[in-house]
């Protein structure tokens, strides 16, 4: 049976709410969305650290955006919103990370969950926020690329 899960514009907006992101495999390939989606910050000019253990920077229209080897390293992980692209089996030991550093908003990119990442996400008092699956504007479901500027407006941050 497939999982599904399905979110909502308030655990958008929740998400972009926050004063700081990162995004888990971000990339120096352009072609990947790992790219897109940390360029994606970038272009709207917000404070996200791009996570990546095997690049010290990922450039972005000629600037060099320093990496982070994990999560673990991020300075303000209860006040950072996670955006992350990376196969299921790699998203859940994310999870766990991000749970035990006290993050509290997550949003998982289409082809990065599995039922087993949705049934850690969303159990009770792991996430505040969980932006993934079913819905959104995208005809893969939830992403930042379509549905991040609409919760962006929300609060106000465009």
């Amino acid at each position: 049976m497939p999982v599904s899960l399905s979110s909502t514009e308030a655990s958008a907006r929740a998400f972009c709410a926050k004063p700081y992101f990162a995004v888990v495999g971000a990339s120096t390939n352009r072609a990947k969305f790992g790219y897109k989606v940390f360029a994606w910050y970038m272009y709207h000019s917000l404070p996200a650290t791009p996570i990546n253990p095997s690049s010290s920077a990922i450039p972005v229209d000629g600037t060099a955006h320093a990496t982070l080897a994990n999560i673990a390293a991020l300075p303000y992980p209860q006040d950072t919103a996670l955006s992350v692209i990376t196969p299921p089996n790699v998203t859940l030991k994310v999870l766990e990370e991000a749970k035990k550093i006290g993050i509290s908003s997550v949003w998982l990119q289409p082809g990065t969950w599995d039922e087993a990442v949705v049934e850690f996400a969303t159990t009770a008092n792991n996430f505040t926020d969980v932006v993934a699956g079913t819905g959104g504007r995208g005809h893969d479901g939830w992403c930042v690329l379509v549905d991040g500027e609409r919760a962006l407006k929300a609060n106000g941050k465009l």
